[in-house]
């Protein structure tokens, strides 16, 4: 049959054209830094803004909370595209930054404005996060707290939080993992990252279907050990927890 072909032959359609490899494999290679370094930056730099609005919606201010509250669903509920475009050509479109190259690989020009719109996208998630370990703290911890005069914030500060750090760490590198894959988004604006080297490989060699194939292995073999892994820890959490 005709869709036979694409496993067995080695034309320009074929799943197993990899000949592309030997002259363009350090592109992909870049990609692979560039995705792992968007990513990365992008979670952590979500970090303390989302544990802020993790506290602001656990605020008893209605004017707090409803802030909060509309962010995450803004952000939560429009595409990561529309985000992206809207930051890239809006906010950044009226900011001049330079054309820099660092790290030999990273255009900053570039790279500052998707790692702002995955990072407002991705704390929008990790406050939810943040949000959920807040609460599964036993309250009497909080009671404990303040019944040996600690105030509120510092019963936050150093009884609950360090309690709800240990709850969201797994979840956190899950969103590590999430970012990895929805930084592939990032081509649009013409970063070097993983989907953006697949792209480029195609329209250069023609190859169809070959680059995209190579991309969705190295995808694959970057998250799947990870979420692995993930899960190892969290095992061996729980096991902590029942001792």
């Amino acid at each position: 049959m005709w869709w036979s072909n694409l496993f067995t032959n080695t034309s320009p359609a074929s799943f197993f054209n990899f000949s592309f490899l030997p002259k363009y494999g350090p592109y992909f290679l870049k990609g692979i830094a560039y995705t792992l370094l968007l990513a990365v930056v992008s979670v952590l730099i979500a970090v303390i803004p989302a544990l802020l609005l993790a506290i602001m919606r656990l605020s008893k201010n209605k004017l707090v909370k409803g802030l909060s509250g509309a962010y995450i669903a803004v952000f939560r509920s429009t595409p990561l595209l529309v985000q992206l475009s809207i930051i890239y050509f809006g906010l950044f479109g009226a900011i001049s930054i330079p054309r820099i190259t660092i790290l030999g690989f990273v255009d900053i020009s570039r790279f500052i404005p998707g790692v702002v719109a995955l990072a407002l996208n991705s704390s929008a998630y990790v406050a939810e996060i943040f949000r959920g370990g807040i609460l599964a703290v036993d309250i009497g911890q909080t009671e404990a707290a303040r019944s040996l005069g600690l105030s509120s914030w510092s019963s936050m500060k150093l009884v609950v939080l360090p309690q709800a750090i240990k709850n969201v760490l797994p979840a956190l590198a899950n969103e590590v993992v999430t970012m990895v894959k929805e930084s592939s988004i990032c081509s649009m604006l013409g970063m070097v990252e993983l989907m953006f080297a697949a792209k480029t490989v195609a329209s250069t060699t023609y190859i169809s279907l070959g680059p995209y194939v190579v991309a969705a292995v190295i995808y694959f073999c970057i998250n799947y050990p990870a979420s692995k892994a993930i899960e190892a820890v969290e095992r061996r959490m729980r096991r902590g927890d029942k001792r």
